[in-house]
């Protein structure tokens, strides 16, 4: 009986270790088949570029409106028939220059009345002060003489103005458009005569986000477009608002640029282009090497000839490169092409483009 037992214990002792010796065997076939393939796996073709140092200019793209430097409604003071127009509609005129004259016949009579009550409140004061020497009169009876007289010549004065006023003169020099008024015309303040406009100098106005308000500042240059033309024009920054628009969280600011030429009108929509810092030792990458990943951004790099996965943070961005804050440096050789397929580790050869 015992014997029976040793040989079944024998054989299950040979069974095993014959199961044991074929699974092992079979392990350390896999393994080096798995070996085998790996060093056998050939290396991604992508393109690549190494990284270099350069200048930047980050500029803010903006929308703004081209305004004239002065622009008003020519207006009379005083109402009255118009005697006389003196200007060409869409003529350019002068400071000062006389653009129309309105009757005055009415107020020189005035001023004829006020003239002589003058003179003789004038004779009034001057007799009055010699009874006061002689103490013939008093002295309130001599101050009512001298206020007769300087109320009269204020009168004088007040017509004189008035007449003055119907010579409607340009205030400032520029070019002016069309009448709604004619020679004969009863026109009043609230009249429209012309609009008088100054463009050798227009405004650009236009408005910045918030965030960038703390690096704007007076006599800092800009250029700009017109819709429909491609001619680039500069401008210089002269006035900020002192106060953040609320309703739009935006600063509102104001340049002003020289239109010799006229080709800049009043009223036409601008392209801005601000520049905001200058960086002269910039990273930049192509925007075609950045992958979106959860928590930001990733790029490869090549490490000997194995693609390295890097996070990166990104800054402003052009329409072809994005600036790179932190992730990358100088020397760094950035995988640009077929990196959607690359993982990490993985043998790449690359072209590097110049």
């Amino acid at each position: 009986m015992k014997l029976k037992h040793i040989i079944y214990f024998l054989l299950a002792v040979v069974i095993g270790g014959m199961i044991f010796y074929r699974i092992t065997a079979n392990s350390s076939k896999e393994e080096g088949g798995k070996e085998k393939g790996k060093g056998d796996k050939k290396p991604t073709k992508v393109t690549g570029i190494v990284l270099k140092s350069q200048v930047f200019s980050d500029n803010l793209s903006l929308s703004g409106s081209i305004e004239a430097n002065e622009q008003i409604e020519v207006r009379s003071e005083v109402s009255g028939v118009v005697e006389s127009i003196n200007f060409q509609e869409g003529s350019y005129v002068s400071k000062g220059q006389l653009l129309l004259k309105i009757n005055d016949l009415e107020l020189r009579a005035q001023l004829s009345q006020a003239k002589t009550k003058q003179a003789l409140a004038s004779e009034n004061e001057r007799r009055a002060k010699l009874l006061l020497q002689k103490e013939a009169i008093s002295q309130e009876e001599y101050d009512i003489a001298s206020a007769d007289f300087r109320s009269a010549q204020a009168q004088t004065q007040l017509i004189q103005a008035q007449i003055a006023k119907t010579s409607v003169r340009a205030p400032f020099s520029g070019k002016i458009g069309l009448r709604s008024i004619s020679k004969g015309t009863y026109v009043t303040p609230t009249t429209v005569i012309a609009n008088l406009v100054n463009t050798s100098q227009v405004k650009i106005t236009f408005s910045i986000p918030e965030k960038y308000a703390a690096q704007m500042k007076v006599g800092s240059v800009l250029s700009f477009t017109i819709s429909g033309g491609k001619e680039v024009y500069s401008a210089k920054v002269y006035a900020i608002e002192p106060e953040i628009e609320e309703t739009t969280r935006t600063l509102k600011m104001r340049a002003i640029a020289q239109n010799p030429n006229g080709k800049l009108i009043p009223g036409t929509f601008a392209n801005v282009s601000l520049p905001l810092d200058k960086i002269n030792d910039a990273i930049l990458v192509p925007t075609e090497a950045l992958i979106p990943v959860q928590n930001g951004k990733k790029v490869f790099i090549s490490v000997n000839g194995m693609a390295k996965e890097v996070m990166v943070e990104t800054g402003a961005r052009t329409d072809k490169e994005a600036l790179v804050i932190s992730g990358l440096k100088v020397g760094d050789t950035l995988l640009t092409s077929g990196v959607m397929t690359l993982k990490e580790e993985s043998p790449v050869k690359v072209n590097i483009k110049s």
